[in-house]
């Protein structure tokens, strides 16, 4: 199977002969990045994927049209989406990420797409092999395949939760950090007062306050 893959600014496109691709983009704020995945032949299944690695909340606002400017599916401020739809009409399906609502953090995102109900790819028969040999041959093939993308997807699961956790620990260390800086600041400032208002009923004339 070839792989078609044209990046140019923000706009990807991908070819209806690729299985599948994917990539992570930096979103930057304000904003708004198309990829277009293109089917030549109607009813077609393709597979969204995307989830935001770092940045911000950890959320972005997307959207998917069919090549008559329909909207298929759409979200605002969501962290992750794994969908498959049908293709009714043959074209450009356009997948856009907006990070509009930010004012100056950027995103990261990993997205994949992919063409899914393509003709399978004829494995070469051995002289002497049966058709039933070469059909379990191909299943198994086949079955394998499935069990590596699902180990993909885990993966990106995985380490997605890593980011979004070790984010968690970050702001609430600096958090924690903040706030015993804060609390050294009011005892000193505290110290400092009580020796101000000491001072005050001992010096000169105050004294007969005592």
């Amino acid at each position: 199977m070839k792989l078609s893959t044209l990046l140019t600014g923000t706009v990807a496109l991908f070819s209806s002969e690729a299985i599948a691709t994917s990539l992570t983009y930096r979103v930057e704020a304000h904003e708004r990045a198309c990829f277009y995945a293109n089917t030549k032949n109607a009813n077609e299944k393709i597979a969204f994927y995307f989830a935001v690695q770092s940045g911000g909340s950890f959320d972005i606002d997307y959207e998917v049209t069919s090549p008559t400017s329909k909207v298929i599916m759409s979200g605002e401020k969501e962290r992750q989406g794994d969908f498959a739809f049908t293709a009714q009409t043959p074209g450009d399906y356009a997948f856009c990420f907006s990070n509009q609502m930010s004012t100056f953090a950027e995103k990261f995102v990993d997205i994949e797409i992919s063409v899914e109900n393509e003709a399978r790819a004829e494995l070469p028969s051995k002289q002497g092999s049966s058709p039933e040999q070469t059909n379990v041959l191909e299943e198994s093939v086949y079955k394998i395949s499935g069990q590596l993308s699902t180990i993909s997807r885990n993966q990106k699961y995985f380490r997605t939760r890593e980011n979004r956790n070790f984010a968690t620990v970050m702001s609430t260390e600096n958090r924690i950090v903040n706030f015993s800086m804060i609390q050294s600041f009011l005892v000193i400032c505290m110290g400092g007062l009580q020796v101000f208002v000491v001072r005050f009923f001992f010096q000169g004339a105050r004294k007969g306050y005592v």
